[in-house]
């Protein structure tokens, strides 16, 4: 997502949010992110390769992808909903002054890659947490926004494209590791650094990544997982409002990604 879609979800937590996300000082992301990728990138790499001998599966239909798209009965907690038309970027509006990084901006601006043949688009977002009783006012704050928010987006592909929608996004990790910048919507969104974590089990292919997000003076982590299964890939990048504020690390709700991988078998 966005740098205008972290700021405007924050806003609507709380109007305080604001005026955080302008005097707060950024963090970097955990270093063991990167270390994780060492591994993960070879298991990636092996997992593709045995991928790209395979036939390509067969791409599933408008109606097949709403049926597999997360309901609130799929989950244990959080809230799903349909996405906010306010955080709907379109793919043409998502614009890299290196078209090599272009995978990774549309992943974070929450579209996708490539071209698919059907697309299902939902928003999730965890519980917020009660702060401490007595707490001081910026932390109760911070506690309040430490919730992630997460776009699930379902594109089916025809003749190989979810593959490549995969291959794509690895190579783009691997040429833009050094950063990089994008607009999604007219806005301006600087990425720091790009780092390959380790991506969760369970799908045919799946690939992880944070990036480094410069938002109004804070580093922050967001992050994303992909996963592929069959001719369906599912994006879900995320962000945590308090990281977006104090440039903290989070962890990625990966039972989300175990509740989206059991409505894809």
């Amino acid at each position: 997502m966005s740098s205008l879609v972290v700021r405007r979800t924050a806003l609507a937590a709380s109007t305080a949010a604001l005026v955080l996300l302008a005097t707060a000082c950024g963090g970097s992301s955990d270093s063991k992110d990167a270390k994780a990728g060492d591994g993960s990138t070879a298991q990636a790499d092996k997992t593709a390769s045995a991928a790209a001998s395979a036939a390509p599966a067969k791409a599933l239909g408008a109606a097949e992808l709403e049926k597999a798209a997360l309901t609130q009965a799929d989950v244990k907690s959080g809230k799903v909903t349909e996405l906010p038309a306010k955080d709907d970027v379109a793919q043409d509006k998502v614009k890299t002054g290196d078209a090599a990084c272009t995978p990774l901006a549309l992943l974070q601006a929450g579209s996708w890659v490539g071209t698919p043949a059907a697309t299902v688009k939902r928003s999730w977002l965890a519980d917020g947490k009660k702060p401490a009783a007595g707490a001081d006012p910026k932390v109760a704050l911070l506690a309040g926004l430490d919730r992630e928010k997460v776009i699930v987006t379902l594109a089916s592909y025809d003749d190989g494209g979810a593959e490549q929608a995969l291959k794509d996004l690895r190579t783009a990790a691997d040429k833009c590791a050094g950063g990089y910048s994008y607009t999604a919507d007219g806005t301006r969104t600087g990425i720091a650094e790009v780092a390959v974590t380790q991506a969760p089990g369970g799908a045919d292919e799946a690939f992880a990544v944070t990036q480094t997000m410069n938002a109004d003076d804070v580093k922050a982590p967001v992050k994303a997982v992909v996963v592929r299964k069959g001719a369906t890939v599912a994006y879900l990048p995320a962000i945590n409002l308090a990281a977006a504020v104090s440039g903290k690390d989070f962890d990625f709700p990966t039972a989300l990604v175990d509740a989206q991988l059991a409505k894809l078998k």
